[in-house]
């Protein structure tokens, strides 16, 4: 295949997707599962991430260790949304849309 049929295929392919990570009504209890399930793993994956360049580099990857800090206080703010929720006996709507960008 040529150079320019390639370039072709390409610039063919969408920049942008947007897909529905969750969507639905849900008690608090299963938010509370769901939502800490998602968090945990990001939390995880930036502490291997971190914990990687450290042994690796011997040096701390500064933004993994700064995006636990941020997930870490959202988790407890959405416990604390939650707890909220669930006192006053509501069930909870969420809508997570992931988008990808091809930058």
């Amino acid at each position: 295949m040529e150079n320019s049929e390639l370039e072709l295929k390409k610039s063919n392919i969408a920049t942008q997707a947007n897909y529905d990570l969750i969507k639905g009504d849900f008690t608090t209890e299963e938010s509370q599962e769901i939502l800490s399930y998602l968090i945990n793993k990001k939390i995880n994956f930036h502490q291997l991430k971190s914990f990687s360049t450290e042994i690796r580099f011997g040096e701390v990857d500064t933004k993994s260790s700064k995006r636990c800090e941020e997930l870490i206080e959202s988790k407890a703010s959405i416990s604390k949304f939650i707890q909220s929720a669930k006192e006053q006996g509501k069930t909870l709507r969420i809508k997570s849309t992931v988008t990808i960008e091809a930058i």
